[in-house]
Order: C-alpha cells, then structure tokens, then sequence
C-alpha cells in the first residue's frame, strides 16, 4: 500500500499543478507537429507589439490590452446584474405570489432555451432603439439576463438546503421574513452556492466573447481584426486563449480563498 506521505502528494496542489503542466506540455507537443505538417512559420515575436508599445510617454497598452479592458468591464457589470436577476428571479421562484411564479419561470424558460447569440441581437436589433440602449449596454444586459437565469436555479437551490427546522424556528423567536432570509438562510446558503457560482462566472467570462459579433472591440473582436491583418492566426488564438485561462484561474483562486473564509470552524 502507498504510504501516507505519496497519499498525501496525490491530493496536494503541487500534484494538481504538475498534471496541469503534463496536459499543457502535450497539447503544445501536438500543435507544433501540426503546425509543422501544414507548414507554418510560427512568428511570436510579433505579438508583443499587440499587447503593448513603449512610447516617449511611457507604456501603451496594445490592442489586445485594450480589448482586454473592454471584456472586463463587460464581465463585471453583467456577473453584478446576472447575482442580481438571480436572486430576485430565485425569491420570485419561490414565493407564494402565483404572478411572481409565473414571470420567474417565464424568464427562466426563455432564457435558457435560446441561445445567447439570438438573445444578444434581439436586445441590441429589437429592444435597443426601443430603449435607446448603445452596444455596450445591450450585450451587458444580454449577458446579465442569460446568465441570471442560471443563477437563480443555483441560488434557489442553496436558499432550499437550508433546513425547514432553523426557518421554523426563527419565525418562532419573532423574526421577519426579510431578517430570517438576512440572518439564517442567505449566511448558510451562500457557502452552498459559491462554487456553482464560481463555474458559471467564469462560464460569463468566456460567453462574453460573442459580443464581439455586435461590433464591440473586446478581446475576441480584437483578435480577430490582428488576425486579418497580420495572418498570425495560431500566434493571436494562442495569446488571446491564455489571456481568458489567466483571467479564469485567477478568480477560481479568488474564490476559493473566499470559500475557505466562510467555512464553518
């Protein structure tokens, strides 16, 4: 039997590291062979003029920087609305109101039964002359609202493992609705919901890409401009791919010193 020391090994970050770098250091093996097969002429020392350019005032950000900048703001805004529309779409779900019922699950279906795409020129063909929304608004709120949906089935979920009995009992000692949801359910749930949560935020990260299908300059849309005109095709993709993996893996980590945080002791 392997000791307790390789046991160890096997469940520590430094192995989980190690079988992530094996996973990299063969993918990256099998696009250069592929790479030579075709021909290419691989070109990196091109990019980093796309990323930045030192000027006589200092360092500019690159195009790519600078649709990094855009995919940001985008992603921020919209997982604050999407957490938003979640929650009141999750209370509406679960309320005794049968209008509320109705527009939550109303919502829901609509939302995650058509694809983003659509959603994203529905709001900005359709409703955004109607509500004077420019294309940076409407793809925030077709992100938020497609994403809300999502994540009010996984704040539901984590307000309904809350257990009838600690409900009952803060009802029993006076407490309101509002205070009972503040105090008991919400501090218990969220430790339920944050790593769901966590997937479906960085699901947003990498579904904010189809903006770029509105004509918003993010990081997407940027790559693809410097890929028709410098046709380093491989180069670019690989880049802008890192880019969104560092983005993920830095609130994977973010979140999950949040979530060792909140643990009980």
């Amino acid at each position: 039997m392997p000791s307790p020391s390789f046991r160890t090994f096997f469940r520590s970050p430094l192995f989980d590291t190690l079988q992530f770098t094996l996973l990299l250091s063969g993918l990256g093996w099998l696009t250069l062979q592929s790479a030579e097969n075709i021909g290419y002429n691989w070109q990196w020392y091109r990019i980093p003029q796309y990323l930045y350019s030192v000027t006589e005032s200092g360092i500019a950000a690159g195009p790519l920087l600078l649709g990094l900048k855009i995919t940001l703001v985008i992603s921020l805004a919209s997982l604050v609305l999407a957490l938003l529309f979640g929650l009141i779409t999750a209370f509406f779900r679960l309320s005794n109101s049968f209008v509320a019922r109705g527009l939550a699950i109303f919502y829901l279906e609509t939302s995650r039964n058509t694809p983003l795409l659509i959603q994203i020129f529905f709001i900005y063909f359709v409703l955004g002359p109607v509500l004077g929304l420019d294309r940076l608004p409407s793809a925030i709120l077709a992100l938020s609202l497609f994403e809300g949906a999502y994540a009010s089935e996984i704040f539901r979920s984590g307000i309904e493992s809350v257990t009838k009995g600690q409900v009952e009992a803060a009802r029993s000692i006076g407490l309101t609705t509002l205070a009972t949801y503040r105090h008991i359910i919400i501090p218990q749930a969220i430790r339920t919901v944050l790593p769901p949560l966590t997937s479906q935020a960085i699901s947003l990260v990498k579904d904010s890409a189809l903006v770029s299908t509105i004509a918003i300059y993010d990081l997407t849309m940027q790559a693809q401009v410097l890929v028709a005109e410098s046709y380093l095709t491989f180069e670019i993709w690989f880049t802008v791919a890192a880019i969104y993996l560092v983005i993920n893996v830095i609130l994977s980590l973010g979140v999950g010193i949040l979530e060792k945080r909140l643990k009980l002791p």
